[in-house]
C-alpha cells in the first residue's frame, strides 16, 4: 500500500519573473527560502543538491525554462518512492508574476499518510517563506541557518514553551507580534505562518521558522539577512529552552 500524491499551490507575489527565477533557480536564492544548504548545477542535464541534517540529494532538472518553467525530481527508489517537484512562472501587470508549485510523487508502505500530513505542513511553510522572500527581501542573500533541539515529549508543551519564550500567547496567528533576545540581542519580529507542526516569524533582518521535526525534535531553520552565522546562538537558545523538558 502507498500513496500517489500532488500538492499544488499559487503564489501572487511583488516580484518579476526574473526575480522569481532568482529565487528557485540559483543555490543562493533557495538558500534564502527553503531549508539547508544548496548548489545548483543550471541548465537542461543539470542538477539540484540540497543538504540538510545529513540528507543531501542530488536530484536531476528535467525541465529548464529560464522565467518561465523549472522541474527536478529523484528517480524511483525500488520501494517506488520518489518527489518531484515543478514550479511555473506567469508575468503579471505591474511587474508582479503568479508562481505555481506542483510537488508531486509516491510513498509507499501502510504509514504513508503521517509523512504526507508533515510533508503538506512543510511545504505550506517553504512556499508561505518564498512569498515572503520575494516581498520583503528579494535580491538579498540569506545566510541558512539550521539547528537541532534536544528530543521532545510532551509537544503541546514545548510549543507553549516556543510560544512564551518568543513573545506570543499560547495560540499564536499571523499579524501576532513576537519579542525575543537570542546570544543577548533583542529582536521583534511578526508572525507570518502558523500550523499545528510550524511557526515562522519575518524581523527586518531575518525569516526564523520552527518546525516539528520528522526525528522528535524541535527544528529550527533560519534564513539571515546578515553576515553572521548564528547557529551555535541558537543552538544554545534551543538547548536552555528545552533543558527541562522530558524526552
Amino acid at each position: 500500500m502507498g500513496k500517489d500524491f500532488e500538492i499544488t499551490e499559487e503564489l501572487p507575489v511583488d516580484a518579476t519573473p526574473e526575480q522569481v527565477w532568482e529565487a528557485i533557480a540559483t543555490g543562493p536564492g533557495i538558500d534564502s527560502w527553503f531549508m539547508g544548504r544548496n548548489e545548483v548545477t543550471p541548465g537542461p542535464g543539470g542538477t539540484v543538491r540540497t543538504a540538510f541534517g545529513g540528507y543531501a540529494p542530488t536530484l536531476p532538472i528535467t525541465a529548464w525554462e529560464p522565467g518561465h518553467r523549472l522541474a527536478y525530481g529523484e528517480a524511483p527508489a525500488p520501494d517506488g518512492r520518489f518527489v518531484a517537484y515543478e514550479f511555473l512562472i506567469e508575468g503579471r501587470a505591474g511587474g508582479s508574476a503568479v508562481v505555481r508549485t506542483v510537488t508531486s510523487g509516491f510513498l509507499p508502505g501502510d504509514d504513508w499518510a503521517d509523512e504526507f500530513e508533515a510533508m503538506g505542513l512543510g511545504l505550506a511553510l517553504f512556499h508561505r517563506t518564498l512569498a515572503e522572500y520575494l516581498t520583503w527581501f528579494r535580491g538579498r542573500t540569506a545566510v541558512p541557518v539550521t539547528v537541532f533541539g534536544p528530543p521532545i515529549g510532551d509537544w503541546p508543551h514545548a510549543w507553549r514553551l516556543l510560544h512564551g519564550a518568543l513573545g506570543l500567547p499560547d495560540a499564536p496567528r499571523p499579524g501576532d507580534v513576537a519579542t525575543f533576545t537570542v546570544d543577548g540581542v533583542a529582536r521583534t519580529g511578526e508572525v507570518f505562518h502558523v500550523s499545528i507542526q510550524t511557526l515562522a516569524l519575518r524581523t527586518p533582518d531575518a525569516l526564523y521558522r520552527f518546525v516539528r521535526g520528522f526525528t522528535g525534535s524541535l527544528v529550527a531553520m533560519h534564513h539571515l539577512f546578515t553576515p553572521t552565522d548564528e547557529s551555535a546562538a541558537w543552538q544554545s537558545w534551543l538547548d536552555t529552552l528545552y533543558a527541562q523538558d522530558p524526552a
